[in-house]
């Protein structure tokens, strides 16, 4: 046990300094944030949406903005497009589980918003479709992926691929850095 245990903390350690090392990242991070800042200052709203525990982390972002993450201030308008059960399994049996987020966005979103998907592979089929759903609709187009960044790699517009082809190591950066782009977003646009 003890042996799992150490060697967990290590590649967790080792994903960070790769991370923290790399100037693209840490620039795309600086991107992301600019660009979600930007389409709240002009009045839109930021989508999420991922599968399992990205779907979890599509909540936790989305709440961290609605409510708040260090500061009392306005909400910040999100939402998580994997929330709405009934939505879910409407699309699901009445067309196909790839829908279920990009009908959603047809039905919510318009220019000037954002999508953000996260997939851990890059290739799931209701991310992808909703990506190509955004890119019809002129919605700003976000990713969190892990290693080569899938399929998605060549749908979004800004992309931040973790370096790690280990599902739970790139999960757990994605809301490290889910909620570093929180902090920045709402340090800018609410200063003390």
């Amino acid at each position: 046990m003890e042996k799992i245990i150490r060697s967990r903390f290590n590649e967790s350690q080792e994903i960070n300094h790769l991370i923290s090392e790399n100037n693209d990242i840490i620039h795309e991070i600086q991107k992301f944030a600019e660009l979600i800042i930007e389409t709240y200052k002009n009045g839109g709203k930021l989508f999420i949406a991922g599968n399992g525990g990205s779907a979890a982390d599509s909540q936790h972002i989305t709440a961290e903005l609605v409510s708040r993450f260090y500061k009392e201030r306005k909400a910040l308008p999100a939402e998580s497009l994997n929330v709405n059960t009934s939505n879910l399994t409407a699309i699901a049996n009445d067309y196909d589980f790839s829908e279920v987020f990009s009908r959603q966005l047809e039905a919510n979103a318009k220019k000037g918003d954002i999508f953000l998907g996260i997939s851990t592979s890059g290739n799931s089929k209701n991310i992808i479709k909703a990506l190509n759903k955004s890119k019809d609709m002129n919605i700003a187009t976000l990713g969190f992926t892990g290693k080569d960044g899938g399929e998605m790699a060549g749908l979004c517009g800004n992309i931040i691929m973790v370096p790690s082809s280990n599902t739970p190591r790139i999960q757990e950066y994605h809301i490290t850095i889910g909620h570093i782009i929180c902090e920045l977003v709402e340090s800018s646009l609410f200063p003390d």
